[in-house]
């Protein structure tokens, strides 16, 4: 399920069709991660693991150039 609502989420941030908000509604980052310990270890290691699927997709560089600073920013 995450790695949907992740994917819809990303489709839609950048042009896609907005699945995600059709289905779950306007994101609210913050809200809907509240629950959950996130500090900077944990963002720290988000942002490794989003490194690593952007490196093993094999993506175009315009595409990594664009996803990459975005993962780094959130």
């Amino acid at each position: 399920g995450a790695e949907a609502r992740l994917r819809d989420f990303l489709v839609g941030r950048f042009g896609g069709p907005p699945r995600y908000m059709e289905q779950r509604g306007h994101p609210r980052l913050r809200m809907r991660h509240m629950p959950f310990a996130v500090d900077m270890a944990a963002r720290n290691r988000w942002v490794q693991l989003m490194d690593a699927a952007l490196a093993e997709a094999a993506l175009p560089p315009e595409a990594v150039a664009v996803l990459q600073p975005f993962f780094h920013h959130m």
